[in-house]
């Protein structure tokens, strides 16, 4: 064998090394360093985490979506996402308002006049929709087991505080919201929600109520006594829990806050817009329309203890912002969510072009989840060239 044809297969060989060498992903890097911690400390069967950069998104799968038959996560299961509902329940609300149908300073008695003459006479579809109404329980009483009970309970129930002086955050308030703006418009809210927000959106695989064909990709949680479950039906559960999604379609919704110009209706367009709006502040957090706004950057302590436990469960003085803000230049916008069985984490800087969603089924530690969402959030960060 000639020097040169030895000479030329050394230099092949040499090549053909360097194209095979494994390539370094960060992202992934990120992601596995973030999640696989979380399903082995918390015993997590399956989770999900999807991220956006500048308007491209992956999505990452782990573990299984049923315990029971071992079904792997794939980018087709179906997650339940608790309250980040909300987010979907506010923009609908917002959508209400930008088509002229409602306004958030009208009382609540306006579209429910079977509330007339009670606390709701002073209460508005605002303070509703950012917890202010002045005490509303985080769950609907016992004895409310439909809407026309709810509605009898409501008109007996006395507020705690002046309405717009405190949050208590609840299911029962924002439910309530919920209802009383597809009323303005004069459609069921299952049917704007699905029609108008989710199916304007382009969200095809995100359901308030999970189709027969896609039952096989819906997870199963895992409850506190270690058995699957899912979510069941409630008063209010549409408006406040009740949204199933994939965390493909999850963080499609994240890139329409983000950036909502390519969605086709400028009305929803808006309305996504106006769901960053300000109205109370406590604390470092800002309480918009479903979602909690932060100063960007911001502590991981800061997040943890806007997303507190005692901030959930507990009642708090807020200041009101007059007049409302507008989104700021630098914010990060988060939302977490539970059922018995599921946990959700979301969150995303929109002048950064960043997002991140979390997935899991099983209702896991709100730190964890929103510490393994900040080192994900830092590493994109750290990918993005600087604005």
């Amino acid at each position: 064998m000639s020097r040169q044809i030895l000479a030329s297969l050394v230099l092949s060989i040499a090549c053909a090394g360097v194209v095979a060498a494994p390539s370094v992903d960060p992202v992934r890097e990120a992601v596995d360093a973030a999640i696989r911690p979380i399903l082995a400390e918390y015993k997590v069967p399956g989770m999900a985490a999807a991220v956006t950069v500048d308007g491209k998104h992956r999505v990452f799968n782990f573990g299984v979506a049923s315990r029971q038959s071992g079904q792997p996560v794939t980018d087709a299961t179906i997650f339940e996402i608790g309250s980040v509902s909300k987010t979907f329940t506010a923009t609908l609300g917002a959508y209400v308002q930008a088509r002229g149908a409602l306004s958030l300073d009208d009382s609540a008695v306006k579209y429910l006049p079977a509330l007339s003459g009670s606390a709701f006479d002073g209460i508005s579809l605002l303070e509703l929709g950012t917890y202010t109404a002045g005490g509303l329980p985080l769950q609907p009483p016992p004895e409310a087991g439909n809407l026309a009970q709810m509605t009898e309970w409501l008109r007996h129930w006395q507020p705690e505080a002046a309405p717009g002086t405190q949050r208590r955050y609840s299911n029962v308030s924002i439910g309530l919201f919920g209802h009383l703006a597809a009323k303005a418009m004069g459609e069921p809210f299952d049917q704007i929600m699905t029609q108008r927000i989710i199916g304007g959106m382009g969200l095809h695989h995100t359901w308030l109520q999970v189709p027969k064909a896609r039952m096989g990709d819906y997870a199963w949680g895992i409850g506190k006594d270690n058995k699957p479950v899912r979510v069941t039906p409630g008063v209010f559960d549409a408006q406040a829990y009740g949204i199933k999604t994939t965390a493909t379609d999850m963080i499609r919704f994240v890139e329409l806050n983000i950036d909502g110009r390519t969605v086709k209706d400028e009305t929803l367009q808006r309305a996504l817009v106006a769901t960053h709006t300000g109205y109370f502040r406590l604390g470092g957090m800002t309480q918009g329309l479903g979602w909690e706004r932060y100063g960007w950057p911001v502590a991981l302590s800061d997040l943890q203890a806007g997303n507190d436990a005692r901030i959930v469960l507990e009642s708090h003085a807020v200041q009101r912002i007059a007049p409302p803000e507008p989104e700021p230049v630098s914010a990060l916008f988060n939302k977490t969510g539970s059922t018995n069985g599921f946990g959700t984490y979301v969150a995303f800087v929109p002048a950064r072009r960043i997002g991140v969603v979390i997935l899991a089924n099983r209702n896991l530690p709100v730190p964890a989840r929103i510490e393994g969402a900040y080192r994900i959030l830092q590493a994109l960060e750290r990918a993005t060239p600087s604005s």
